[in-house]
């Protein structure tokens, strides 16, 4: 990669700003939970996380509080759980 298109990249990283559950509660988008260690995944209401962690954390730092219900291990990444193909999102009625 260029000087220029590295620069540009790492003030684009630097700008970016992780979502927090209060901006996602009520959107019926949950959040997805991954072990590091084992690879179970699982899929966790966001209105849960809100309620327990309050709407001002961000999603990346929830991994950080969690447990894996697999193995045990606290090793846990969190992302929203964004609509694909093979996991279509409908509103909230």
């Amino acid at each position: 990669m260029s000087g220029m298109k590295r620069r540009l990249a790492d003030q684009e990283e630097r700008t970016r700003v992780a979502i927090a559950l209060g901006d996602l509660d009520g959107s019926g988008i949950d959040i997805l939970c991954q072990c590091n260690r084992c690879g179970h995944c699982a899929v966790v209401p966001t209105a849960t996380l809100t309620h327990r962690l309050g709407p001002a954390l961000p999603v990346p730092d929830v991994g950080a509080r969690m447990r894996c219900t697999g193995c045990g291990a606290r090793d846990v990444v969190t992302s929203p759980a964004w609509p694909t193909a093979d996991r279509p999102w409908f509103p909230p009625a």
